[in-house]
C-alpha cells in the first residue's frame, strides 16, 4: 500500500535530505534518517540503536550503582540528535492542526524505536549518581524525551479531536436521532496500514473513529505510558472524551439546567425535559457506554487498570450530571400529574444500575452504583407520596353540596379509575417502590415478617397475596366508596340514590375488568362483591320507584263482595287505581326520563327488568278490567297507554333529555 510522503522535508530544512514520493527500501530511508539528522553519517540507524542497545544492557547489569560508568558512547548523542530531526520532520510534514504520526507506518516504527531507547536511557541514567559526563547525557536525554513526549500528546489531542469533524460533517445524513448520538460509523481512512489485531469489520465499533485513528492512539499512548507520562496522557484522553461525550448528548438535545430552573420550570416544559433525560440515560446504558469502554480498552489495550479507570471516571462524571437532574426534579412541588414520569425515571434508573455495575470496576463504580441506587430511592418516595395524596384528593372532595346532575358518574369517581388505570400500568414498579417504602419505615423484625408475608403473588386459597401496594389500592376504593355514598345523600329521591351508586359502581367495575393490572390486585373476590351490590342498588331501585305503581294495578280491593272470587267490581275504585296510574307513571316517565345512565349495558338491564315486571302487570290489569268502564270517552278517560305504549315510554327511560315528554302520548 503506498504510503503518504513527507513533501516539505527537503524545502523546509536544509540539513535533511528531502523524501520523494516514491516508497523507498527501508534500508535506504534509514540510510537517509541519519544522513540527514546526524554528526556522524556513517551510521545507520540501526547501528545506532546497537549501541544503545549494549550500553543500556551495561547500565541495567552494573551490580554496583554507586560508580557511574566513566564514559558515554557517542551513540547516546547521535540517538537524541536523531529523534530531534524525527519530531522536526513530522512537524514539517503537514498542517499545524493536523495530526502528523502515522502518515508513514515505517518512518513511526523508527520514531518509536529510537524514543524507547531515549525513554530507557533516561531511566538507567537517573539511578547513577550524578557525574559531568552522566549529567550532561542525562540531560541530553531528558530534554529530547520531553520533547517528544511533547510532540505525541498534541499529536494525540490532534487524533482525539478528529472525530468532531467528522460529527460535524455528517450530521446531514442522519436519519434519527439514535444515529446522531456517537456517529457510530465507519470512516474511510487513507493509505492506512492497519495491524492485524485492529482489522475488522465492525464499521461502527468506535465513536466516530476510523481503524487507522484507534491505532495511532493505540502507539502514542503505549509510548507515553512507558516513558512515564501517563498522567499527561490520560489528562488529554479524559479532558476531551468528556467534551466529545457532553457533545453528544447536546446533539440529542440534553443541556444541563440548573436545580433553580427545574424549580421555576411549568410542568408542560419539565415533561419534556424528562422524556429527553429518560432518552438520554437509556441511550448512555445501551449503547454509548458500552462503546466508549470500548475505545478506551482498544486504545489503553496493554493497560486495563488504566482503561478501567479512565471510563470509570467518563461514566462518573456523566452518570452525576444525570444523577442531579432526577434529584432536581424529586425536590419539585409534587403533583397528580408528575406520578407516571417520575415512575418513568425510576424505571430507567433501575435498568442504568446493573449496565454500571457490568461496565465499571473499583470503589469509584460502587460508590457510583450507590448513589444511583439513592437518587432511584428518592424517586420511589416520590411517588408514594404522590399516589398517596391520592386519598386526601378524595378525602378534600367530600364538602360539595351540590349533586351531579341527573346522577351520572361522578367527575371524581371518573379521575380516581383513570388515574388508578394508568398508576397500575407501572403494577410491578409501584409494586417494589411501595416495599421500599416499607422497609424504610418499619423496623427491621417487622421487615422480615412482611417479607415473609409477601412472598408471593397468589394466597393459598388462590386469591391474590397483599403488598403494601395493593393495601393502599384497597384504601383508596374503600374511601371513593364511602365518598360517593355520603355524595348519593345529596339527592332528594332516594330512586335517585341508587341510580347515582349504580352508574357509579359500574363504572368502577368496568374500569377493573378492562385493566387486567388492576383486577390481577384486587381479585375476582373483591370484583364479585362489587357486582353484588350493584344488584341490590337496583333492588332498591325498582322497590324505591315501581313497587307504588304496581300497587295501583293489584286486583285487591276492586271487588265490593268479600269472599267470592266473582264479586262486583268498584268503577269508583277502578277509576281511582287507572287514573292514580296514570299519574304515578307520568311522573316518574317526565323525572326519570332526565336522568342519565351512560353504561348502556346497565341501561338496558334496567329497562328490561322494569318492562318484565310492568308490562305483564299492566297487560293483565288492563285486560281484566278495561270492561268494566264504559266504551268511548270514558275509557279514552282512564286508560291513557296501551301495553306497547308503555314499553315505548320505558325504552325512553335514562337517556338524559328533558324534551321526552314532548314525544308523550296524550
Amino acid at each position: 500500500m503506498e504510503k503518504d510522503p513527507h513533501p516539505e522535508n527537503g524545502e523546509d530544512n536544509d540539513n535533511v535530505s528531502s523524501k520523494s514520493g516514491d516508497e523507498q527500501p527501508a534500508g535506504s530511508e534509514e540510510k537517509e534518517v541519519v544522513e540527514g539528522t546526524i554528526s556522524d553519517p556513517d551510521l545507520s540507524l540501526t547501528q545506532i540503536l546497537d549501541e544503545v542497545d549494549r550500553f543500556l544492557e551495561a547500565l541495567i547489569n552494573a551490580e554496583d550503582k554507586s560508580n557511574p560508568p566513566s564514559e558515554v558512547p557517542k551513540s547516546v548523542e547521535l540517538l537524541s540528535e536523531m529523534v530531534e530531526c524525527m519530531i522536526n520532520n513530522y512537524a514539517n510534514a503537514s498542517k499545524a492542526s493536523e495530526a502528523k504520526f502515522g502518515r508513514d507506518p515505517e518512518y513511526d516504527t523508527s520514531f518509536m524505536e529510537a524514543l524507547n531507547r531515549i525513554s530507557k536511557l533516561s531511566i538507567e541514567l537517573g539511578e547513577f549518581p550524578s557525574s559531568s559526563a552522566l549529567s550532561s547525557s542525562l540531560n541530553r536525554t531528558s530534554i529530547v524525551l520531553q520533547q517528544a513526549m511533547s510532540f505525541l500528546e498534541e499529536e494525540f489531542r490532534h487524533l482525539l479531536e478528529e472525530t468532531k469533524s467528522i460529527v460535524v460533517e455528517q450530521k446531514s445524513h442522519q436519519k434519527t436521532w439514535k444515529q446522531a448520538s456517537f456517529n457510530y460509523s465507519h470512516q474511510e481512512s487513507d493509505r492506512c496500514i492497519h495491524p492485524p489485531e485492529l482489522e475488522s469489520n465492525k464499521e461502527d465499533e468506535f465513536p466516530g473513529f476510523s481503524q487507522e485513528a484507534i491505532y495511532r492512539m493505540k502507539k502514542i499512548a503505549t509510548a507515553m505510558v512507558l516513558a512515564g507520562y501517563e498522567n499527561e496522557c490520560c489528562m488529554v484522553y479524559s479532558i476531551l472524551r468528556q467534551t466529545a461525550f457532553k457533545g453528544t448528548l447536546n446533539k440529542l438535545g440534553y443541556e444541563y439546567i440548573s436545580i433553580d430552573e427545574i424549580q421555576r420550570m411549568q410542568w408542560e416544559s419539565l415533561e419534556g425535559e424528562i422524556a429527553l433525560w429518560i432518552n438520554v440515560v437509556k441511550q448512555c446504558y445501551t449503547n454509548f457506554f458500552s462503546k466508549e469502554k470500548n475505545l478506551c480498552d482498544t486504545i489503553f489495550s496493554d493497560y486495563p487498570l488504566i482503561s478501567q479507570s479512565l471510563f470509570t471516571n467518563l461514566a462518573h462524571t456523566v452518570v452525576l450530571q444525570l444523577l442531579n437532574f432526577a434529584e432536581a426534579v424529586v425536590l419539585t412541588k409534587r403533583s397528580a400529574e408528575k406520578l407516571f414520569k417520575i415512575l418513568d425515571m425510576y424505571e430507567t434508573l433501575r435498568d442504568l444500575i446493573p449496565a454500571i455495575d457490568e461496565l465499571c470496576r473499583g470503589d469509584r463504580a460502587q460508590g457510583l452504583t450507590s448513589e444511583a441506587s439513592e437518587t432511584m430511592t428518592w424517586l420511589g418516595e416520590a411517588a408514594v407520596s404522590i399516589f398517596c395524596d391520592l386519598e386526601n384528593s378524595i378525602k378534600s372532595d367530600n364538602h360539595g353540596r351540590t349533586p351531579v346532575p341527573s346522577g351520572a358518574v361522578h367527575p371524581l369517581t371518573r379521575y380516581v379509575m383513570n388515574y388508578i388505570k394508568y398508576a397500575c400500568e407501572y403494577k410491578d414498579t409501584l409494586k417494589q417502590v411501595f416495599q421500599q417504602h416499607l422497609m424504610i419505615d418499619k423496623p427491621k423484625n417487622e421487615q422480615q415478617i412482611d417479607v415473609d408475608d409477601h412472598g408471593g403473588d397468589v394466597s393459598d386459597d388462590g386469591s391474590p397475596k397483599t403488598t403494601p401496594f395493593s393495601e393502599q389500592l384497597m384504601t383508596i376504593m374503600e374511601l371513593l366508596d364511602a365518598n360517593l355514598d355520603m355524595k348519593s345523600k345529596l339527592y332528594r329521591d332516594p330512586a335517585l340514590q341508587n341510580i347515582f351508586l349504580m352508574n357509579n359502581g359500574r363504572y368502577i367495575l368496568q374500569k377493573i375488568k378492562g385493566s387486567a393490572e388492576i383486577h390481577e390486585l384486587m381479585g375476582d373476590r373483591w370484583r364479585r362483591r362489587r357486582s353484588s351490590e350493584l344488584r341490590h342498588y337496583h333492588k332498591s331501585y325498582q322497590r324505591e320507584t315501581w313497587s307504588k305503581v304496581l300497587q295501583c294495578l293489584s286486583h285487591e280491593g276492586l271487588q265490593t263482595t268479600s269472599g267470592s272470587s266473582h264479586g262486583k267490581v268498584s268503577k269508583i275504585v277502578l277509576k281511582e287505581r287507572f287514573k292514580n296510574f296514570n299519574a304515578m307513571f307520568d311522573e316518574i316517565y317526565k323525572t326519570q326520563s332526565t336522568w342519565v345512565v351512560s353504561d348502556e349495558q346497565l341501561q338496558s338491564e334496567l329497562r328490561v327488568s322494569i318492562s318484565a315486571v310492568m308490562i305483564p302487570a299492566y297487560r293483565s290489569f288492563l285486560g281484566r278490567f278495561k270492561q268494566f268502564l264504559d266504551p268511548g270517552r270514558q275509557a279514552e278517560k282512564y286508560i291513557k297507554y296501551q301495553p306497547e305504549d308503555i314499553e315505548t315510554l320505558i325504552e325512553e327511560l335514562f337517556d338524559g333529555n328533558p324534551t321526552s315528554m314532548s314525544r308523550r302520548r296524550t
